[in-house]
């Protein structure tokens, strides 16, 4: 099942570039971000509400808490920057760069997580970073 959710971020995600490109047209990007933001605040939040999962707010711990911030504000972040490249860059190339975070997370995994390096995620690695300079040169 997590399959399932995983390719249809990959979709959602594929639909999310092609949309603010054609969107970010005439828009300052952090304008643009920040009503993206809006969006997706109002979509999360509406989310919880529907599965009645706000009670849960009050069981988080402090860890979790600190840990929640620092990953919305790399989010943040990361979607600043993101608006921006689409803003001055070809979507066809911004979108191959930006999946370096696959890359990146990997290498955090391995280091931080204590998660296992394998001959297959270290060819995958290998490949998504080839194809990342093939699509960019």
């Amino acid at each position: 099942m997590w399959f399932l959710f995983a390719l249809g971020s990959a979709v959602f995600a594929a639909l999310t570039s092609i949309l603010a490109k054609v969107g970010i047209d005439g828009v300052n990007s952090n304008l643009a971000t920040a009503l993206r933001t809006v969006v997706v605040l109002v979509m999360a939040w509406g989310m919880v509400f529907i599965t009645n999962a706000q009670g849960g707010i009050s069981e988080i711990s402090r860890k979790s808490w600190l840990f929640l911030i620092l990953s919305g504000l790399a989010t943040g972040a990361s979607w600043l920057c993101y608006y921006h490249a689409l803003k001055i860059g070809e979507a066809s190339k911004v979108v191959p760069v930006d999946k370096l975070s696959v890359v990146l997370t990997l290498v955090l995994a391995f280091a931080f997580l204590h998660e296992k390096v394998t001959p297959k995620s270290l060819i995958g690695c290998a490949l998504i970073g080839a194809g990342t300079l093939l699509m960019v040169l």
